[in-house]
């Protein structure tokens, strides 16, 4: 595998954790931020979450220092020219990743790979838009992402087989385990999950069963870790809102129509932990 140097686009929830992975898996990590700032913040971020493996003795403290000094950070997408592989983890906005990925193609060298993270975006639009587009396939890495052990790689109907081989390769390299995919909207799990959300919200909905009894009949009868519920809270429910429309423009079927209470609550910014309240009221106990 010829994959040595890696760029990673945005150094936030998802990408500081690709970032992550990567150093610890040996590889040299340059990342791109909109501003100085931000990398100073993507920067802080990542040694204090190494420092806090350090703190709970999964990490030893000269594995850590290897580690940060494998990362760096940079304000310049012309500074990703000699990765090997650019994984992009930027905001869900095609028509962004699409000129993203075209300036990607006229920077990066021409054996390079491109890769998105993307969970809801065409990744085909964003290699059509590059002259490369053999060389992009899709990365869907889960949060969070040091603890997430899936990794979906997507396809399209241009990828070519040895890119798709090393990409899976790498993935495997970096810890995780690498499922295929086609380049068609949601990819496995969310074309999977979404609609199950999305089932338990019009459920609630229509009274059936409280919040509580809902999450817990889901746990204890299926198994799952977490009921929908406190799911939704820990996922966003702006982002499966997003994905659940992506969906439904996509394949016009009503199951995946996001319910009038998710709408409701996403205008009332009631979007779960990360605001403190969603279904569940976060307090800080």
């Amino acid at each position: 595998m010829a994959i040595k140097n890696v760029g990673v686009i945005g150094c936030g929830l998802m990408g500081s954790g690709i970032v992550q992975v990567a150093a610890q898996a040996g590889f040299q990590v340059l990342f791109v931020e909109a501003n100085d700032e931000l990398v100073k913040r993507g920067l802080e971020r990542l040694r204090q979450t190494l420092e806090g493996l350090v703190g709970k003795g999964k990490l030893d403290a000269k594995a850590k220092d290897d580690t940060l000094g494998r990362i760096a950070g940079t304000t310049r997408l012309e500074d990703l020219k000699s990765s090997d592989l650019v994984v992009e983890a930027m905001t869900e906005n095609q028509a962004l990743k699409n000129e993203t990925f075209a300036k990607l193609d006229r920077i990066c060298a021409p054996h390079a790979i491109l890769a998105t993270n993307t969970s809801s975006c065409n990744v085909t639009a964003m290699a059509a838009a590059t002259k490369r587009p053999g060389k992009v396939v899709g990365m869907h890495f889960f949060n969070p992402v040091p603890l997430m052990k899936l990794v979906e790689v997507v396809r399209t109907i241009l990828t070519d087989d040895a890119v798709a081989k090393d990409a899976t390769e790498w993935v495997r390299a970096v810890g995780k385990v690498p499922v295929q995919a086609k380049d068609a909207t949601a990819f496995i799990v969310n074309r999977l999950l979404v609609p199950y959300l999305l089932d338990a919200i019009r459920v609630y909905e229509g009274g059936l069963a409280s919040l509580e009894d809902i999450d817990q009949a889901m746990k204890l009868g299926c198994g799952y870790p977490m009921g929908p519920f406190t799911l939704l809270d820990l996922v966003g429910l702006d982002t499966t809102m997003y994905v659940a429309e992506v969906m439904f423009e996509e394949f016009r079927e009503p199951r995946y129509a996001p319910p009038p209470l998710l709408k409701r609550m996403v205008m009332a910014g009631q979007l779960g932990r990360k605001t403190g309240k969603g279904f569940y009221t976060y307090d800080g106990k």
